[in-house]
């Protein structure tokens, strides 16, 4: 018999979600969001539940992202309603744990990226192991960093969202401390006693949940971020243009700033344009009308070639060398990229309180 992609287990009110695809980095798909979210309601609604860990199986990841390979199938194969199934769920799961109305603690135990963030970010705590890796690679796919980061990016210190937004930068447990996507550090090997320390507690609200969990925190050293946060914010702050970025990475002539613009230069273009745009719109917007936008651009950018390419380059071929439709950013069409905010009448996403 298979075994099950989703655990769920409620031991002295604490309510245990396990990610249980370990060789599949616990990708986030369609079986593990339609078991999670109406499990989550019970809970939400159960008085003996006092809180909710997730975690995930294994030790290298917690969950590497959306099963993106999926919707690439479906891109491929003009199955536009898979594809919307696939975002309005997951986005609706995001936003439950957004305004879930118990402790939610996430621990972040190897691979944080892309899905993975939007099961984390958004919830109480995150907690963070010597062994988290946290991004949002999407425009090295072709995609924009959604799953609520249009929302919590730009509420990022400084430059940093932006920064984070475009390049992808992978941020080990210092820094994402630092960048504040996590609040606390627990090595791997406490998080046991760290779990049965929360079930044997009485916590039943943020506070209390919060003076357990730090309890076991451990400095995660000097943030290497933190050395370059200057440059970070001058080069990604109050811009109005990623060709603005471009150039001041090159006016900076510094080693961080050579080794940046090559990054970026890697990025797909045209997803280059539409995060920008993304990022920008979503520091004015609260988080169910960012959860809107998010609908409205990643279904329509998942059928752009730039999607296709970087999935076919790093998750079918492997070769890592996505050709781009456009080889640099003066060449993408901006009214295509106008295109992916535009609204859906009639089909615009909804929400329902638990």
């Amino acid at each position: 018999m298979a075994e099950e992609e989703i655990l769920f287990d409620v031991t002295d009110g604490v309510g245990l979600i396990t990610l249980n695809r370990p060789k599949a980095l616990n990708a986030l798909n369609l079986t593990k969001i339609r078991a999670m979210d109406p499990q989550m309601r019970a809970w939400a609604r159960d008085p003996s539940v006092r809180m909710v860990l997730i975690e995930g199986a294994g030790e290298k990841a917690f969950c590497a992202g959306g099963d993106v390979r999926k919707v690439y199938d479906a891109a491929l194969a003009d199955d536009q309603p898979t594809i919307d199934a696939f975002f309005r769920e997951e986005y609706r799961l995001n936003r439950l744990i957004k305004t879930y109305p118990k402790p939610y603690v996430a621990l972040l135990d190897g691979i944080t990226m892309g899905g993975g963030v939007g099961l984390s970010v958004h919830g109480t705590l995150r907690v963070a192991t010597e062994r988290i890796l946290f991004a949002m690679p999407e425009t090295g796919i072709g995609m924009v960093p959604d799953v609520g980061g249009t929302y919590f990016l730009p509420r990022c210190e400084g430059g940093i969202g932006l920064y984070l937004a475009l390049t992808g930068a992978r941020l080990k447990a210092a820094d994402s401390l630092y960048v504040g996507v996590c609040q606390y550090h627990v090595p791997s090997d406490k998080l046991e006693a760290l779990k049965g320390a929360l079930r044997e507690s009485d916590a039943t609200d943020a506070t209390d949940v919060e003076v357990v969990v730090k309890g076991f925190h451990e400095d995660p050293g000097m943030a290497s971020l933190a050395a370059v946060r200057a440059d970070i914010d001058r080069v990604f702050g109050d811009v109005e243009s990623v060709a603005q970025i471009l150039e001041r990475l090159e006016a900076e002539g510094t080693e961080w700033a050579a080794k940046t613009k090559a990054l970026l230069l890697t990025k797909s273009p045209f997803a280059c344009l539409a995060t920008f745009q993304q990022m920008m719109a979503g520091a004015a917007l609260d988080f169910d009308a960012c959860m809107e936008l998010e609908f409205r651009v990643a279904p329509r950018i998942t059928r752009q070639f730039d999607f296709i390419e970087g999935i076919r380059a790093v998750l079918v071929d492997k070769d890592n060398a996505p050709k781009w439709s456009n080889a640099s950013l003066a060449e993408v069409d901006v009214a295509v990229v106008e295109g992916l905010f535009a609204p859906r009448p009639g089909d615009e996403i909804t929400f329902d309180e638990i």
